[in-house]
């Protein structure tokens, strides 16, 4: 059974710095992409980043290039995203996918104060 656990959502000021991290198991880690989505109020579930099974491969939204970073560890079945200089507009509910499992978290909160 596919399990995700994201942890690393918090309140932070403009400008901060948060890391999401996404426990993953149940499943072959180390042979599946994974992806970031979120979810503001109101709005569709975006994507937000990408990364394939080695991390040769990232893809990323253009509202968060240059300020967020999407990292794997395959020895410990873990998904990060580094999220820099923290907009307002980045707030939202983040959730960790396998997209060839369709498999979801249940999500962590970030909320980012002006």
């Amino acid at each position: 059974q596919v399990q995700l656990v994201e942890s690393g959502g918090d309140l932070v000021q403009s400008g901060g710095s948060l890391r999401l991290s996404c426990a993953a198991s149940g499943f072959t880690f180390s042979t599946y992409g994974m992806s970031w989505y979120r979810q503001a109020p109101g709005k569709e579930r975006e994507l937000v980043a990408y990364i394939s099974e080695f991390g040769r491969t990232t893809r990323y939204a253009d509202s968060v290039k240059g300020r967020f970073t999407i990292s794997r560890e395959n020895a410990k079945n873990t998904v990060y995203l580094q999220m820099n200089n923290l907009k307002p507009e980045d707030t939202a509910v983040y959730y960790c996918c396998v997209p060839r499992r369709d498999s979801w978290g249940q999500g962590t909160q970030v909320t980012v104060s002006s």
